[in-house]
């Protein structure tokens, strides 16, 4: 068994609790909080679960590494705090753990990203022997490993399109939703996720890696971006209210651009409320998000995909299905040479030991 640590128990960290207690080949052996009110809770509590696990949170960082565990889930955000989670994950990797995470967009894609995040993570690696693979599920799978898989199905490709979705009522993290994505502010208000080049620092390595993958060079990458105001005041479950006339939805692409045309494209269309935007893409369902691939071409192939979790919540699901990603890669990470590793490099496996297992 792989002793595994998962350091934070927000959105992404309880999904990551119940993944490595549920995967067959690992075993958790700490959890890392930052509240005080958490430490000493066991982490079955943590996570949701109707079961203790043994596991009683910690605080103390420096005593969990010097365990030297061989995996480390780094669950903590990194939208707000991109320095200290940059700070806490060289730090693993020089505890020499094979660390997975969501946290630094720009290591998405290594390749392309900026040195003040790439050299670090090098020298830790270079230092204590770990490894890290960072991804997610948009960006992430749902603009790598999905949209070429299906690419391959195809006779000709005219361009790949991934679209998430989302309405983001029921997504419990109000300071990105208020502040980072602009929801609920005046109209004049610029939100950080949509000033020029934030788009291309977050989804512009998975429009890199496609091209790589699909042997293809860009001539550039561009952004479109769109906002809508609520006609009227909504009350969401999770979050408040939010008025009329202040920012209820926004739309915006990275476009891979490929002889002159976008031909790899990412499209985000987010709302508060259903109401707002209705004559923007819906998930086909009608449901509260979905990740869609469209490969034009022939065949014309299109894909949804819906996940739920936590009581049918789609913004846990899609947490889940992030976290299924990334801990599932720990156990080839830790066979693998030490370094720095993207979604192209790990494989995305069948579900080895787990089906008809008992769920956490």
């Amino acid at each position: 068994m792989i002793p595994t640590v998962v350091w934070g128990t927000g959105n992404v960290g309880r999904a990551a609790i119940r993944a490595v207690e549920a995967h067959p080949a690992l075993a958790l052996t700490a959890v890392i909080v930052h509240n005080p009110a958490k430490v000493g809770r066991d982490a079955g509590e943590l996570a949701g679960l109707d079961r203790r696990l043994g596991v009683p949170a910690t605080d103390d960082v420096g005593a969990v590494l010097a365990a030297r565990p061989a995996a480390v889930v780094y669950a903590a955000s990194g939208d707000v705090r991109p320095d200290d989670a940059l700070a806490d994950i060289t730090r693993a990797v020089r505890a020499g753990a094979a660390v997975v995470s969501p946290a630094l967009y720009p290591l998405y894609d290594h390749r392309s990203a900026p040195p003040e995040f790439r050299a670090p993570v090098l020298a830790a690696i270079a230092e204590g022997g770990g490894s890290l693979f960072a991804s997610g599920v948009d960006p992430g799978w749902g603009n790598d490993v999905l949209p070429l898989l299906l690419s391959g199905l195809g006779t000709t490709v005219d361009a790949i399109r991934c679209q998430e979705i989302f309405d983001y009522s029921t997504y419990d993290q109000p300071d990105s939703v208020r502040h980072l994505v602009g929801m609920g502010h005046p109209m004049e208000y610029e939100p950080m996720m949509l000033m020029p080049s934030v788009p291309t620092m977050v989804w512009g390595g998975q429009v890199r890696m496609m091209a790589r993958a699909l042997g293809v060079e860009l001539d550039d990458i561009r952004e479109t971006s769109e906002r809508r105001a609520l006609d009227t005041t909504v009350t969401t479950p999770s979050m408040g209210v939010f008025e009329a006339g202040t920012q209820g939805a926004i739309r915006f692409e990275v476009q891979g651009i490929v002889a002159g045309e976008p031909r790899i494209v990412i499209e985000h269309v987010t709302r508060i409320h259903a109401s707002c935007a209705p004559d923007w893409p819906t998930p086909p369902d009608g449901g509260s998000g979905a990740h869609r691939v469209v490969i034009e071409g022939r065949p014309r192939i299109e894909v949804t995909v819906e996940a739920t979790d936590e009581g049918g919540n789609r913004s846990a699901g899609g947490n889940a299905t992030a976290v299924g990603r990334l801990v599932g890669a720990i156990d080839w990470l830790v066979e693998a040479e030490p370094g720095l590793y993207d979604a192209l490099d790990v494989p995305l496996r069948p579900a080895v030991g787990k089906l008809g297992r008992k769920r956490p």
